[in-house]
């Protein structure tokens, strides 16, 4: 018999994980104080638009240099200044992860296990200590299926929560384009639930469109549902290039909007040189060519940070995928088939977009979503629950967390070759 006292709290348990991440990502933030990596493009752009100079960093549109900005202009033109914003955007994904976990096995376990995972997913750390724009975009992602999901489940203001969904996608278009095939799958996912729910019912395909009787997005017909993720996410995303009609010089207009686009998508797709770190897509799976964000003497001591997932969620994450999917097909669980999509689609736009190069932290949303297939596996099968093995995963990803903190924190190592001590395979850096 379930007690008021025993009652899950759901918003309470995401809360108390978004504050331990947070305190996690920003304890030492500053180091290094030197910009690394992409920061040397995304932190001058950021202050050149906030200034509303004029356009820089084109590729890219503008959301992630807006929350770069604003973190500037909140806490100071410091190393300090440009991260703290992605380290509440990590929290975010924590958090979202969380609400994707409890809202598709409505059980606090798998949610909180998931969470958890995420947190020492070494992928989120890092991206959480860094500005650049994937962070950015990886939490308005995971948002945005939280909110599809919460909008899924009704009864009220599903409308309203679709909406917000839209919105969340289209900020994180706005953060960078790699998001734009999610708005996409939101359709997709949508109209593949209605036509399954109208066959398990027994009902024709014409009825799958109108509002009554639907079990998921009730009270909502098919087409308005549609017309609000489309229009709203677009408009979202148009609405984030504001700042870019007031520069000083080369301002954008209602005419130069669309071409802009055009422009940018040129500036994507330009052939690059080869560089020492770029990598395929079929590589990022298996952990091959991780990325040194930096490693050089620095605040007075050599130092490194390494863009690498944890092992344990990485490799272990792939076999829980073969596990979701024989879970589907053994048990007809619509749940695991639905957490190895969400990992599935993220990977395989990167197969489809015209990039002439790769790098490994192109892979961080779908290892993001590693962690909801692992707890999600580990939950369904009896015999892994009962063993308690989501436990023992939990600590191995802890472990391997602490042992490769010092080269994925910044801190103060022996010297120039001690990063050879974590260079488990002979293609890491």
């Amino acid at each position: 018999m379930t007690t008021a006292a025993s009652k899950p709290r759901p918003l309470l348990a995401a809360l108390l994980l978004g504050l331990i991440a947070e305190a996690l990502f920003a304890f030492r933030l500053g180091f290094p104080h030197k910009q690394m990596f992409d920061e040397i493009y995304y932190v001058p752009a950021a202050k050149t638009l906030w200034a509303l100079e004029r356009p820089v960093n084109i590729e890219h549109p503008l959301v992630g240099k807006e929350l770069i900005g604003l973190g500037i202009r909140l806490f100071g033109d410091t190393s300090f200044g440009w991260r703290f914003l992605s380290t509440v955007a990590a929290s975010a994904v924590v958090m979202g992860v969380f609400a994707i976990g409890w809202l598709t096995f409505r059980r606090m376990r798998p949610a909180v296990v998931a969470a958890l995972l995420t947190i020492v997913n070494m992928t989120v750390f890092i991206q959480a200590r860094i500005a650049m724009l994937d962070g950015f975009m990886a939490a308005f992602l995971v948002l945005a299926v939280a909110a599809m999901l919460w909008a899924m489940r009704g009864p009220a203001r599903v409308r309203a929560k679709l909406a917000l969904a839209a919105a969340l996608l289209g900020l994180a278009a706005g953060a960078k384009w790699t998001a734009v095939p999610y708005l996409g799958f939101a359709g997709l996912a949508f109209l593949v639930i209605r036509l399954h729910d109208g066959r398990v019912a027994g009902r024709d395909l014409e009825s799958t469109l109108y509002a009554r009787g639907q079990v998921h997005w009730p009270g909502v017909a098919t087409l308005p549902a549609l017309l609000i993720l489309g229009v709203v996410g677009i408009a979202a995303y148009f609405a984030t290039f504001a700042p870019a009609f007031f520069y000083a010089h080369d301002p954008l207009t209602w005419r130069t909007l669309l071409p802009f686009q055009l422009r940018m998508y040129a500036e994507q797709t330009q052939v690059l040189p080869p560089h020492t770190y770029q990598s395929d897509w079929w590589s990022w799976p298996l952990l091959i060519r991780p990325i040194w964000y930096l490693y050089e003497p620095v605040d007075g001591a050599v130092r490194g940070v390494l863009m690498i997932g944890n092992p344990a969620v990485m490799w272990g994450g792939l076999i829980a995928l073969a596990a979701c999917l024989y879970g589907w097909w053994r048990d007809g669980s619509w749940r695991l088939l639905g957490v190895a999509g969400l990992w599935a689609g993220s990977y395989a736009i990167w197969i489809i977009i015209p990039k002439s190069l790769g790098f490994y932290y192109y892979y961080y949303p779908s290892s993001i979503f590693l962690s909801l297939a692992l707890a999600g596996a580990l939950d369904h099968f009896g015999w892994l629950r009962k063993r308690r093995i989501d436990e023992w995963t939990v600590i191995v990803a802890l472990g391997l967390f602490g042992y490769f903190y010092p080269i994925i924190s910044a801190e103060a190592l022996a010297g120039p070759q001690s990063y050879q001590h974590w260079m488990w395979l002979p293609t890491w850096p």
